[in-house]
């Protein structure tokens, strides 16, 4: 690298004020990349994939209402559920010259077939070792016989820097081993992908085809999986997404030793901390990862984590962001004791987590006559809700613990204030701020005491119950119109809702968590996660 001075400029108060140009030497600029291309194509194999769909009733087969006497008459005529075969192209690359081949996840996804043609055109059929839908990962094999192999070694994806230069090879519309060069555009990228996104962008020219095809660096290392493209047209335009291949490594070594991923388990929600629920906490800045529930049966409950603490740290790894954590978590070794740094009611405090696993959490499902008790009500008209208490009587009702304490949402003026935030009738108000709230002239005394104080807005913690068939009318005592609404018996599960402000905020859009429908505050933005 070359420093250039240029004369320096007539003084200035007794200082001289110079200008210096960098210029990079044509040494650094690689001439060519045909020996990369050359000693790595061997490694990088074509994938096609056969899949079995059902196109469902013939088009030309007339349609009539079911139970109709002519619809078993006309089915004799027509396939009730045509099958059909269809053909997928993808990329791959070798990392075992055993035969463990690595690609994406939706190139084999539902595959009946699955074949793997090497740079010479040889060919193998391939089994699946492992998928995991949630990086977009999945690990194949091969019966390599004689053929001797040329396997590829991960790269660490932490030393790229933006600006450095890659190389992507594939099989891009099916055309056969092909090879591209571009940099390192930026890194971290999260697209929504899934829960786990840690993507590398480049300009690398990628298109359909190229999907589980390796992005090397020069020193011929994978440091990441092409996986997807930003494009209108379908065709590339510079943006390009290649799975980190820091994540990629863990996950591909569980998969071909496994056949599932084995991931740690914290055990809460969380959700992102906007500048206004920063406020409301009394946060210097927005950052971190917002507690909204934990589960009862979680390390995380057992670590003494609460529903409004806001995480920082996780095993001396900052927390930047809400989804840090769920993939900082998720590469933490199961059974592993760490230090998370929280703040409480504006306390900076350290707990200790033993980590479970998350893939037995998933598969065991972690996530009284007597008198009838009549509850208060409130409605509180400036910010447009009312509630009741939430009594053991309603509680039995709506198939919750009896011991489940707080206030139900009863009525929602639509285009008030509460509407605008995303509260719903039968949403359940548990805390206040981080306050608990144990019933309606509790949540009363609250807005009361923040209102005087001149507080902009409060943090509530919300529970959402989903749904199945009860119905019940409520007239609580307030200005309100009766209200019909209906609750339906699924489950349930945390969710957040800042309180009245009065600033105007992205309309509301919907994200499930499994049978539960939450309220987000951004288009786009990942409003709960479980890690």
């Amino acid at each position: 690298m070359l420093m250039r001075l240029l004369r320096p400029l007539p003084a200035l108060a007794g200082a001289a004020i110079m200008f210096v140009t960098l210029d990079i030497s044509a040494a650094e600029r690689p001439d060519s990349f045909a020996d990369q291309a050359e000693a790595l194509s061997p490694a990088v194999v074509n994938i096609s994939t056969t899949t079995i769909v059902n196109d469902g009733p013939s088009a030309d087969m007339p349609q009539f209402p079911p139970g109709s006497p002519f619809e078993d008459f006309f089915r004799n005529f027509g396939d009730d559920n045509r099958q059909r075969r269809a053909s997928s192209l993808g990329s791959g690359f070798i990392i075992d010259d055993a035969g463990i081949v690595v690609t994406n996840f939706h190139v084999i996804e539902n595959a009946e077939e699955i074949t793997v043609t090497l740079a010479d055109e040889t060919t193998f059929v391939a089994e699946v070792l492992g998928q995991d839908q949630k990086t977009d990962i999945a690990v194949l094999k091969i019966d390599p016989g004689d053929t001797q192999l040329t396997a590829v070694p991960f790269g660490d994806s932490d030393n790229l820097r933006v600006g450095d230069w890659v190389l992507a090879i594939g099989n891009p519309f099916g055309l056969g081993g092909t090879v591209t060069a571009g940099i390192v555009s930026a890194r971290g990228r999260d697209i929504g992908n899934g829960p786990y996104d840690d993507f590398i962008q480049t300009d690398a020219s990628i298109n359909r085809g190229n999907s589980g095809g390796p992005l090397f660096n020069l020193d011929g290392e994978v440091i990441g999986i092409n996986t997807a493209i930003f494009s209108q047209s379908g065709g590339s335009v510079g943006i390009g997404f290649a799975i980190s291949s820091n994540l990629a490594k863990r996950v591909t070594q569980q998969l071909a030793e496994y056949g599932t991923t084995r991931r740690g388990w914290l055990g809460v929600f969380i959700q992102e901390v906007t500048p206004e629920i920063a406020e409301s906490l009394g946060l210097d800045e927005a950052g971190g990862a917002l507690v909204s529930s934990v589960n009862d049966k979680s390390p995380a409950k057992a670590a003494g984590l609460e529903p409004g603490d806001v995480i920082t740290s996780f095993d001396g790894k900052k927390i930047d962001k809400m989804r840090d954590l769920p993939r900082i978590v998720a590469e933490t070794d199961i059974g592993a004791t760490v230090d998370v740094e929280l703040v409480r009611n504006g306390s900076e405090m350290t707990v200790q987590v033993t980590l479970g696993e998350l893939e037995k959490a998933e598969l065991v499902g972690l996530i009284g006559e007597g008198e009838q008790e009549t509850g208060s009500a409130e409605s509180f008209d400036k910010l447009g809700f009312a509630v009741e208490d939430l009594t053991a009587a309603l509680a039995e009702e709506y198939g919750l613990d009896p011991e489940t304490r707080g206030v139900i949402v009863t009525e929602v003026v639509e285009g008030g204030p509460a509407f605008a935030k995303g509260l719903e009738v039968g949403n359940i108000i548990k805390r206040f701020g981080q306050r608990r709230v144990e019933d309606a002239a509790d949540l009363a005394k609250s807005v009361a005491e923040t209102q005087e104080a001149g507080r902009a807005g409060v943090l509530l913690l919300v529970e959402v119950m989903a749904v199945n068939a009860l119905s019940r009318s409520v007239s609580p005592r307030s200005k309100f119109r009766r209200t019909t609404w209906e609750i339906k018996k699924a489950g349930h599960c945390a969710g957040l809702f800042h309180g009245w402000q009065d600033r105007e905020m992205s309309s509301a859009g919907d994200e499930r968590v499994g049978c539960v429908s939450l309220k987000i505050q951004q288009p786009g933005q990942i409003g709960v996660v479980q890690l």
